[in-house]
């Protein structure tokens, strides 16, 4: 009974500060204080991870671009590995494997992504940070050159603040275009302003949707124009990991001049926690929509305990039932939700292995004409025509040589002469198959193969089974 009493208490006091509500900007946006820590530490090494951004497409690969999305030769090059519209379905793999991951994670630990690798929190984080170098460290200080009358210094700051902004905008725009042409050849197409159009409308696009997002909107962008920030409660569950107020700890709350006092709580009601939050949002109020899952108020938190000589952990990640029902999370492994994701992974990161290591040089595809099917000639033979085409997925040229095999006697027309594929390309060639049927040939649908062999000597040879219609 005592355990179900300390429950009911610990829920009501919960209940009691669940009232919160959503920063809307009214009063400006949010400028989060800095403070050390172990989750600051963390954010900045995975923030990091958003070089590869800015500098992956300069990685050279046996003289090309080592990652390239090559939209208008519809070609992807990752490394030595070229890939076709063909090979889509490994993409498709790819995108199910990070879709379900971040459910993974989500259901796991919370918003961890939004938190540590989210681009409009990496973003506005670096604008910020160029914000308080320039303007001041607090927000006291920042409002106060706000208010300051217009000088050479000021104005000066904030050209410079502003020029920063831009350049960091504009060198989004121009890595995001990288991806998707020569990294060079698009710098020396800027440089002498003949880069094609798509490049500068996406220059245009995301200099001006980074600027505005990280300089302006900031955490409004979570609030109002995120979907995940609405789909995130049905992710959680009550082993969840999150970022919590331990209410039955820190209530009441006293300034440190009361501490003294019998009915104290370790809350000395400071608001650093809410001042380092990059959402605005209070966590003493309860999980909210804005929490990020940063853990930076842990941060705060933990400072503040340290120098009133109290225990850490007042705000700490836990989940629901260790904070109301007293008891330990299931390891997440034993989860069925993870088990579950990790097999879709699995099965995803098998697929991609597979398609990776069982690549084809070629593909090979054969179209049977449907109108009509087959023609009847003058001295009785049946004729089908076929468009054949061979797409050359190497580096190198392919010399093609066709031929058929399983159809008795069949005369082709078209394949005479060997067909040159450069790589890359595919060259499609009209072929008329005739069978004569009153020399035994009764069956109204006949399967066949035209085989398709490299004379430079390769060994690449490929073959598709076709149907020969003849009623």
């Amino acid at each position: 009974m005592t355990k179900l009493a300390d429950i009911s208490v610990k829920v009501e006091v919960y209940d009691a500060l669940s009232e919160w509500n959503v920063h809307t900007g009214d009063s400006g946006n949010v400028t989060a204080r800095r403070m050390k820590g172990r989750y600051r530490t963390l954010k900045n090494w995975a923030m990091s991870i958003w070089l590869i951004y800015f500098f992956g497409p300069y990685l050279q690969w046996d003289n090309h671009q080592a990652v390239l999305f090559d939209l208008p030769n519809q070609k992807f090059y990752f490394f030595n590995t070229t890939l076709f519209p063909q090979d889509i379905w490994m993409l498709s793999l790819t995108l199910l494997f990070f879709a379900i991951l971040l459910a993974c994670v989500s259901g796991v630990a919370g918003r961890v992504f939004c938190g540590y690798f989210c681009f409009q929190t990496v973003w506005t984080d670096t604008f910020t940070y160029i914000e308080e170098k320039l303007e001041g460290h607090t927000a006291s200080r920042r409002h106060k050159f706000k208010l300051a009358p217009w000088s050479l210094h000021k104005i000066s700051r904030r050209l410079l603040k502003h020029f920063l902004w831009l350049s960091i905008a504009v060198l989004t725009g121009i890595s995001f275009s990288a991806w998707f042409m020569d990294a060079f050849e698009l710098w020396q197409g800027i440089v002498t302003f003949t880069a094609p159009k798509p490049a500068w409308i996406a220059i245009g696009i995301f200099t001006f949707f980074t600027y505005w997002f990280a300089g302006f909107m900031r955490e409004q962008v979570c609030f109002w124009l995120c979907p995940y920030a609405r789909l995130q409660g049905v992710m959680y569950d009550q082993d969840t990991v999150l970022p919590t107020y331990d209410a039955s700890r820190g209530e009441p709350r006293l300034k440190v001049s009361k501490q003294s006092s019998v009915e104290k709580g370790a809350c000395i009601d400071c608001n650093v926690c809410v001042a380092v939050c990059p959402t605005g949002i209070d966590i003493r109020k309860g999980q909210q929509e804005g929490c990020i899952t940063c853990g930076l108020c842990i941060d705060a938190c933990d400072s503040i305990m340290d120098k009133i000589a109290q225990p850490r952990g007042l705000i700490r990640y836990a989940s629901y039932k260790e904070l109301y029902k007293n008891s330990v999370p299931v390891s997440f492994f034993k989860r069925a939700r993870v088990i579950v994701y990790g097999l879709i992974m699995l099965m995803s990161v098998l697929g991609i292995s597979y398609g990776f290591t069982h690549l084809p040089p070629t593909e090979f595809k054969v179209v049977h004409e449907r109108q009509p099917f087959f023609i009847k000639m003058s001295n009785g033979d049946i004729q089908n025509k076929y468009t054949l085409k061979l797409l050359n997925k190497t580096k190198k040229t392919l010399a093609i040589q066709y031929s058929i095999s399983g159809l008795y006697n069949a005369r082709v027309n078209g394949i005479d002469e060997v067909i040159i594929i450069e790589p890359g390309k595919i060259t499609p060639i009209n072929v008329f198959v005739r069978v004569d049927v009153s020399a035994g040939n009764t069956l109204a649908i006949q399967q066949f193969k035209f085989i398709a062999n490299d004379v430079y000597g390769s060994g690449i040879s490929t073959d598709y089974t076709a149907i020969f219609i003849s009623q």
